[in-house]
């Protein structure tokens, strides 16, 4: 069986330990902060001692070295091993608030506590810079919505995907909770008919057959996810020949609840013959998880 390494990065307070968790109950042995220099060697080694799943998390303390990382996994890559990027995110609102609540420092801090919010908030938009070379390449997962155990159910499902094809991952979402700082594409379909104003839907979600046989007698619906499905069709094959790994695309309604998900399980149904295709719903999920 070929080695598969997954690289978690992502910005401080945005999960990275959840990730790693999630990945040793799939199966991989799992190592926290670990220096890029050593990233060769420990692939190599572990490899040997541990198996055939790897999770390695790296973090700005490594902030240096960091650059290094990208050419040293393609050199790997190159001897067969499958190499996957997980970036964790979230808004700089929720990190700032999350390091509130923990009363923690952040890893790059010298005076946050002496000078409070603003010093945290240049120091998270210093990381910002640091870590952005690495979340071009990689998948991004924003936490700033999600509770742990989406997070995850997220994770779980990407390394359940098989890795011979481009992963398209569509996602619900509602406006008011704010837009994914995950997406590649956003579209916002609050402009069409909403089934919260028929009282029989109200409570229904779009993956329910009333909500759905309401949409699809909607032209404007229709016309939505045609030209949705039209403008990916044009781009898809260009991304995946670019050595995109993965792309979010969010479709965004006032609840997150009857249009944008009709619209994400319709897509996803529509693209899945070709591309490895994953649904989202955010919202959903959430009060699924009991948020």
């Amino acid at each position: 069986m070929a080695l598969e390494v997954v690289l978690i990065t992502g910005m401080s307070g945005s999960g990275k330990s959840v990730a790693l968790h999630a990945l040793e109950d799939a199966g991989f042995y799992c190592v926290d902060n670990l220096p890029p220099e050593l990233l060769s060697a420990f692939i190599a080694l572990e490899h040997v001692n541990h198996g055939n799943r790897l999770a390695i998390a790296m973090d700005v303390r490594s902030a240096t070295a960091l650059p290094l990382v990208p050419l040293q996994l393609e050199r790997i890559r190159g001897e067969g091993i499958r190499v996957q990027y997980l970036f964790l995110d979230a808004s700089t609102e929720t990190l700032v608030r999350r390091f509130s609540e923990t009363r923690r420092r952040h890893p790059l801090s010298k005076d946050e506590l002496r000078e409070g919010q603003s010093a945290l908030l240049q120091t998270i938009e210093l990381e910002r810079e640091l870590l952005a070379d690495l979340r071009e390449q990689s998948h991004v997962i924003d936490t700033s919505a999600i509770r742990a155990s989406q997070l995850q159910g997220y994770v779980k499902s990407l390394m359940a995907v098989p890795p011979s094809r481009m992963i398209l991952v569509f996602q619900s979402f509602a406006f008011k909770r704010g837009v994914p700082v995950d997406a590649d594409y956003v579209f916002d379909v609050r402009m069409l008919p909403n089934p919260h104003y028929e009282p029989e839907l109200r409570e229904l979600t779009g993956k329910d057959a009333p909500v759905a046989e309401f949409l699809e007698q909607q032209p404007a619906v229709n016309q939505m996810e045609e030209q949705i499905s039209q403008f990916l069709e044009s781009w898809l094959d260009a991304l995946a020949e670019n050595h995109r790994s993965y792309v979010t695309v969010a479709i965004g309604c006032t609840g997150g609840q009857h249009r944008s998900v009709y619209l994400v399980e319709r897509l996803a149904k529509h693209f899945s013959p070709k591309w490895n295709t994953l649904r989202r719903h955010r919202e959903m999920d959430a009060r699924a998880s009991g948020r």
